[in-house]
Parts: C-alpha cells; sequence; structure tokens
C-alpha cells in the first residue's frame, strides 16, 4: 500500500482501519451506511464505543488520503471518486484495454493476502468471497497473457504465465489446459503428460471429480503430437547446453495467421493463406508453429513437403497430403467409397484402414481429396498446408484451385509457403483472386531487424554482456543479412565458441537471393558456424545428416538405416536430433534439409569422398529390396510420421 507515492503511514494500516478502506473501495458505488460499517467490523462493541471507532477510522483516511478522501453524512459514508486506487481495478482497466502483460504483473498472490480479523465474521465471510473472486479473475488474466504470447510465438513467456496461473489455483482446469499447450509447443510433450496426471490425482483427492471432457479432448491431441526422442533434446555430444532459437521477429505474421485460420472456423468459409519469402527467411519454421497451435485446437491437419523432383510426378502433391495427416482426420472415412478406393490403390495405410476399397471404381485423384476433405470438414474444420509449394506438380497445383472454389462453404483453410523461384503461374493465379473471389491473405517474411537479431541473440546467448551482445549482432547482421536460418547458425555457433573477429568476408551478392547463392559464395563465418554446427551433432546424427546431404532432396529412415547399417531405434534418435536443432524437417515420406544450402555446405565441406563413395555404394547394394524409388517411396513408420 502507498500514499501519493510513498509508503503507506503505519496508523492507515491499522488493521480495521484498512478493512474499512478496502471494503469501501470495494462496495457499489463506494459507500455503505453507518450501520452497515459498524456491524461489519465493530459488532463486538457497545454502540458507542463502535460508532467513536468508525469516526476515528473515518479522521484518520481523511488525514492521510485529503479532506475529500471521505464524503460522511448522517446515514452514509462513501471513498470520493479517485481518493483511493485499488489495484483490482488498475487490474480490470488494464484487462479491459487488452494489456495483458501490464495486467499480468498485478496478479500476485491473493487478494489481501496473510490480511484476517478474527473478530468480525461478517467481514472474514466477504474477504472469503473476494479472494475467491480474485483468484479466478487472476486465473483468467494469466492464462490471456499465456495465450496472447503464444499468438506470436513466444512459447518460454506463455510457459511461465501458464505455471503462475496454476500456481495460483492448482484446480483449475483452465490453468491446467493452458499450460499443457504451452508445454506441448515448447516440445516438452513428457511434462505435459506428467503434469496431467499430478493434477488428475489432486482433483480426485481433494474434490473427488475428474478432468472435464474438455480437458480429456485436449490432453489426447497433446499425445498425439509427435515426440522426439529426450536425447535429441540434451546437451551437445561435449555437454555444451542446447539453446533452442525462439521464434523471433515472425510474431505478426503468426497472428495473422492463426485469425484468419479462426476466422475460417467461425464463418465456415474456406481460405487461402499464401506464406512467401525468399529461401532462409523461416516460412518452415513459421509454418510448423501455425499448424502445432490448429491441431492443438483441435483443427484437423494435413500437411506435407514439396520437394524438386516432385515437379515431375503427377499426383504427388495430393498423394503426400492424403499421408499427412488427412487419413486420421475425424470424419474422413465417411467418404465417397470411391474417394477412398483411389488412395487405397496407391496408400498401404489407406488400404489397411479401408479394406476392399481398393477393388472398387475409384474417382480421379483429384477429386478423391475434394470428397475426402468434404466429408472431413463435415466433422470438424480442416487445415491442409504444403511447404515449399513452388516444387508441387502441376495436377496438385490445379486441384487445389478447384478444391478451394468447390468447398467454398466449408471451414478449410488452405496453407501455401512459397519461394519466388521458381515462378509457377498455377499457384499465381490463386494468389490473385485472394480478396476477390478468394477469402484469405498474403503474409510476406522480410529479413530480421536489428532489433529481432538481439533479442535472438540475448535468447541464444545468456552468458553475454549488453555490450559483447551489441557487437555480435552487428556481425551477425552483416554475415546473415538478416536471413533467419544464417543468423541462427552463425549465434549457435559462437555460443559454441566461434570467435566470429578471426573471420573476414561479405555478403550477399548484389541480386542473389539464398536459394540461388552457391557454398562459395557464403561468408566463411557462415560456412564455419554450420560446420561447427555439425562437429557438435552425436557422431550417428552427422553420419545420417552427411548420408541425407549425398541422397538427395527427400530420404526416407528405411534407405538410411540399410545405408549406414543403423538399428530402427539409432536412425530414430540421430533422425530425432537432427531435427531437433533444425537441420532437418520431416514429412510423411522422409527427411529433408531444412534448406537447400545448408544441404550443399555439408555435401562440399563435410562429407569426405570416402563417405560419399560408401553410402551410394551401401544405397546400390540394396536398391532391388527398396524399389526403383529409394529417395521417395519408403514410408517412415507409423511413430515417426508428422501428424
Amino acid at each position: 500500500m502507498s500514499v501519493d507515492g510513498g509508503p503507506a503511514p503505519p496508523e492507515l494500516l491499522w488493521r480495521k482501519h484498512l478493512a474499512l478502506l478496502v471494503y469501501l473501495a470495494r462496495s457499489p458505488r463506494r459507500g455503505r451506511s453507518r450501520e452497515h460499517l459498524i456491524g461489519l467490523l465493530w459488532g463486538d462493541r457497545t454502540e458507542a464505543a463502535a460508532r467513536h471507532s468508525l469516526s476515528e477510522a473515518l479522521r484518520v483516511i481523511r488525514h492521510y488520503a485529503g479532506e475529500g478522501s471521505v464524503e460522511a453524512t448522517v446515514g452514509q459514508v462513501r471513498l470520493g471518486p479517485a481518493s483511493v486506487q485499488l489495484d483490482v481495478d488498475r487490474l480490470e482497466e488494464l484487462a479491459a484495454a487488452g494489456d495483458w502483460a501490464a495486467a499480468a504483473e498485478l496478479v500476485s498472490g491473493e487478494f489481501l493476502e496473510g490480511f484476517a480479523l478474527a473478530e468480525a465474521s461478517e467481514f472474514e465471510s466477504w474477504l472469503a468471497a473476494e479472494r475467491g473472486v480474485w483468484g479466478r479473475r487472476g486465473v483468467e488474466v494469466l492464462v490471456s497473457c499465456a495465450e496472447a504470447h503464444v499468438q506470436v510465438g513466444k512459447v518460454e513467456e506463455a510457459c511461465g504465465f501458464a505455471g503462475r496461473a496454476l500456481g495460483l489455483q492448482p484446480t483449475s482446469e483452465s490453468a491446467l489446459r493452458c499450460e499443457l499447450r504451452c508445454r506441448s509447443l515448447a516440445g516438452d510433450r513428457a511434462g505435459a503428460l506428467a503434469l496431467f496426471e499430478r493434477f488428475q490425482s489432486r482433483l480426485a483427492e481433494e474434490l473427488g471429480v475428474g478432468p472435464s471432457e474438455e480437458t480429456h479432448s485436449l490432453m489426447e491431441r497433446v499425445r498425439r503430437e509427435r515426440a522426439l526422442h529426450t536425447e535429441a533434446q540434451a546437451a551437445h555430444v561435449d555437454s555444451m547446453p542446447v539453446v533452442r532459437p525462439p521464434l523471433e521477429g515472425r510474431g505478426q505474421e503468426l497472428q495473422r495467421l492463426l485469425e484468419a485460420t479462426a476466422g475460417s472456423a467461425r464463418a465456415r468459409r474456406a481460405v487461402l493463406l499464401v506464406l512467401e519469402g525468399d529461401a532462409g527467411m523461416g516460412k518452415t519454421r513459421l509454418l510448423d508453429e501455425l499448424l502445432a497451435r490448429l491441431r492443438l485446437d483441435g483443427i484437423s491437419v494435413a500437411a506435407a513437403r514439396a520437394v524438386e523432383a516432385d515437379r515431375a510426378e503427377p499426383w504427388s502433391g495430393v498423394l503426400a497430403l492424403a499421408r499427412g495427416g488427412l487419413l486420421e482426420a475425424p470424419g474422413v472415412a465417411a467418404g465417397p467409397s470411391a474417394a477412398l478406393a483411389a488412395f487405397a490403390e496407391v496408400l498401404p495405410e489407406w488400404a489397411e484402414r479401408f479394406r476392399g476399397a481398393a477393388s472398387m471404381a475409384a474417382h480421379p485423384l483429384g477429386r478423391a481429396l475434394a470428397e475426402a476433405l468434404r466429408a472431413a470438414v463435415d466433422e470438424q474444420p480442416v487445415a491442409i498446408a504444403v511447404d515449399d509449394a513452388q516444387w508441387l506438380d502441376q495436377d496438385s497445383a490445379l486441384s487445389l484451385g478447384a478444391i478451394l472454389r468447390d468447398l467454398a462453404a466449408t471451414p478449410l483453410t488452405v496453407v501455401l509457403a512459397i519461394a519466388p523461384y521458381p515462378p509457377r503461374s498455377e499457384l499465381d493465379e490463386l494468389r490473385v483472386k485472394i480478396g476477390s473471389e478468394l477469402g484469405g491473405q498474403t503474409v510476406r517474411l522480410r529479413v530480421l531487424n536489428r532489433a529481432a537479431l538481439r533479442h535472438l541473440a540475448e535468447r541464444m546467448l545468456p552468458g553475454y554482456d549488453p555490450v559483447a551482445i551489441d557487437r555480435v549482432v552487428r556481425r551477425v547482421a552483416t554475415d546473415s543479412a538478416g536471413l533467419p536460418l544464417l543468423a541462427v547458425e552463425l549465434l549457435r555457433a559462437v555460443a559454441l565458441g566461434l570467435d566470429l573477429g578471426t573471420i573476414s568476408g561479405a555478403w550477399p551478392e548484389p541480386f542473389r537471393t539464398l536459394d540461388q547463392s552457391l557454398p562459395g559464395h557464403l561468408p566463411d563465418a557462415v560456412v564455419a558456424a554450420i560446420r561447427i554446427g555439425v562437429r557438435r551433432l552425436s557422431p550417428p546424427a552427422q553420419r545420417v545428416l552427411a548420408a541425407t546431404a549425398v541422397l538427395g532432396d527427400l530420404v526416407s529412415p528405411a534407405v538410411l538405416e540399410r545405408a549406414l547399417s543403423l538399428d530402427t531405434e539409432d536412425a530414430a534418435r540421430a533422425l530425432d536430433e537432427l531435427e531437433w536443432h533444425r537441420w532437418l524437417v520431416a514429412e510423411p515420406r522422409g527427411y529433408s534439409f531444412v534448406a537447400r544450402i545448408v544441404r550443399q555446405v555439408v555435401e562440399r565441406d563435410i562429407v569426405t569422398p570416402g563417405q560419399r563413395r560408401r553410402v551410394l555404394e551401401a544405397v546400390d547394394r540394396v536398391s532391388a529390396s527398396l524399389g526403383d524409388s529409394l529417395h521417395r517411396d519408403a514410408t517412415p513408420s507409423r511413430r515417426r510420421l508428422p501428424r
């Protein structure tokens, strides 16, 4: 408590003086009758003594808060309009303005924590009710603050607010659900599962009930999220700590995408979202963050990543989506048998689920996808996403336009992450319809500015002082040209010991994008950063990364296991490690490098001629057993399928 910015005098803090002040401030129109106040606080005294105590308390309040602070008549006592402001009043003002971070700063413990008037039972009952009200409101504010941070990609901060909410009310299901979402998005699926088990036990012991259906549904969605081996998230092999890079400088873009998807679900109107940017701009990471949130929100997601070879494979994009989560969408089984048959003919997992469908007459694949989606959106909203959509085959690209037209009145979101090269007229025709014939928007990613790079450096280099951070940021801004991919690699290498001051070089060359650059065009600092990052991986992960660089755009785990003579579990651990550190990206057909230039650097500067020869010879030996398209046809095991 403070008076005019200074500490409150002891006389004002006497228990009944303070109780009177707070009670009046929380009363309707900030006033009560004298009789009511006497009965509330001095009911144990004679009438004369009680009236004297009330008058003395009002004198003290006037003395310190000003003569106009209390309006007293024969029968009523009222606080002046601006004489007293409680934290809870300020909290409501901030919450009404949507300033959740500032409101959350005011949430600290319970209302009048530690305060008691044992001799005033009516006041104690009122105080208990107020504590319940403001305890619940505090949870609401903290949860809203956490969700606001999640919306802009600040998951670590969101976890802190969610944890505070659950600490404030340990049996609050809204707080639990918020923390479950935050932990899942942070990659701590095991922690989310353990938290749920503890919460469930506590509810049973203290209240004799179990979690609600809403909480159970969220927990099931968390369980279905892909789980990486815990070793993948541990320290580097030399015990250096791992700081996973945050999603920096993309908060507004993520929020726009989430709001557009939510709007599609509410209005039951299809939307097209185009995520556009050069290679290295962070399209894949942003798309991953978006889809993870949609899955946790109960939206069915089917996702795929196209590679350059897909352009020559008719319907490869449609089939990748069918393998990328559509099969698990509730409602898809209600689709026409001809649609199910089209996929069962060529995809083993569909044939296994819909036995006998492969023998039926089948729709063309484009129509089959549309009909399967129609059945799925009847059950719940659906999002389909294609990363690196510039490599889609023509048939699949054209079918997306037909789907958006035919399913216009459904809660379907189509997300395309596109690089400007090579240009695709089919996708350009779709994009120009946004705002006229199609709902949706185009989100263009830009390079990170100095402020974003500084925030990134502060997170990835926690031991550096502000002067050192400034020095690193200036160099990283020059060497990365603001591209998130390169900035992260440089900062990761600095954290592992790279001294940027010993390396020269300038980049980028005029009029060249990252995708148009060759490894030799990159600054020496970037190449050195990639080398250091690779050397800090575990030996199995280094072998898998080298083999993936040799084998091409898209490599299945089965190929890697046989080419490197790894058992399934060791290969899975290595792939999880590479995915966690964002060297590789998983999609239903296999794994590919997060960026082509990184693959080229690894292949040129890290893979030895002997390694390359051994990998290719091993692949040749097993090619007969795996078929003629080693890099594309083998399906990852069910456990590893991204959902």
